[in-house]
């Protein structure tokens, strides 16, 4: 493999020693106790942010992997780093995190390109963002092998949210899923962002993504990634598979003891 994506956050968001990273996660999975277990599932909603704090919660939606022939994993992210119009599949060979490499899927995401009035391959968005990375590892730690399409939207409006979903529809199967990487509600009290956060979990669970659009324009909640959630679920609803749950929610509070400011965290699976 001639072109890597190196690890950008390892040692900050999730620990560098593969060994600690492998425990680390693992001591999060035995401590998930879900009550659902679909036979197949089209998509996760996960947290990004650094392990300490949205861990568990992220463990909810990847520990029912476990034991499902999953071939390709695509992540779709926002771009916190750098704006730019359109959405960026990542034109190198694999992405890599202390747990090894893990190889791009490019024919499958040639097939999401084909087509697309703005999905392109390119580093755009892909050199420094963590939402994409830190959920490589949890996804190496519960699958023997999978490929990867790392997709980062530049731009979320709704042109672009609706040619994703439109362009994910065409390539969903028992065998592919994929993973809206997002946090919801920024520094507000814990009481006010459960608020925010309790309605974007009411719309996914109700699997209304209009709804959930609907809200996030308008300030209701606050999602970084409500792009990735919606082309998620709307792409979802075109393949025709609308049952959704959430999984687990928590806030940064409940690691950090500080509920004053907050960042929201959700785990919620589309299948």
């Amino acid at each position: 493999m001639n072109k890597i994506r190196k690890p950008a956050v390892a040692g900050f968001f999730y620990p560098s020693s593969p060994d600690s990273l492998s425990n680390q996660i693992e001591e999060f999975l035995v401590r998930v106790d879900n009550k659902l277990n679909p036979s197949q599932i089209t998509g996760i909603v996960s947290p990004h942010a650094g392990y300490t704090y949205s861990g568990l919660t992220a463990a909810h939606g990847f520990s029912l992997l476990k034991g499902k022939n999953i071939e390709t994993v695509i992540i779709i992210c926002p771009s916190h780093r750098e704006y730019f119009p359109g959405i960026s599949i990542y034109n190198g060979d694999a992405y890599q995190t202390p747990l090894g490499l893990v190889e791009i899927n490019k024919t499958m995401a040639e097939k999401i390109i084909e087509g697309s009035r703005s999905i392109f391959f390119g580093e755009q968005g892909h050199h420094q963002e963590h939402a994409i990375e830190v959920q490589l590892p949890f996804i190496q730690e519960v699958l023997p092998y999978f490929k990867l399409v790392p997709v980062v939207m530049g731009d979320q409006g709704k042109d672009f949210v609706d040619d994703l979903a439109e362009r994910l529809s065409k390539v969903i199967d028992e065998r592919t899923v994929i993973v809206a990487s997002s946090d919801l509600s920024h520094y507000f009290s814990s009481d006010v962002a459960d608020k925010m956060d309790s309605l974007v979990a009411k719309r996914i669970s109700q699997f209304d993504y209009e709804g959930l659009w609907y809200d996030l324009e308008q300030h209701n909640c606050e999602a970084c990634g409500g792009g990735p959630i919606v082309a998620l679920m709307k792409a979802a609803s075109i393949a025709g598979r609308k049952n959704s749950a959430v999984l687990n929610r928590s806030d940064s509070g409940d690691a950090s003891g500080d509920k004053s400011e907050v960042v929201g965290y959700i785990s919620a699976i589309v299948y």
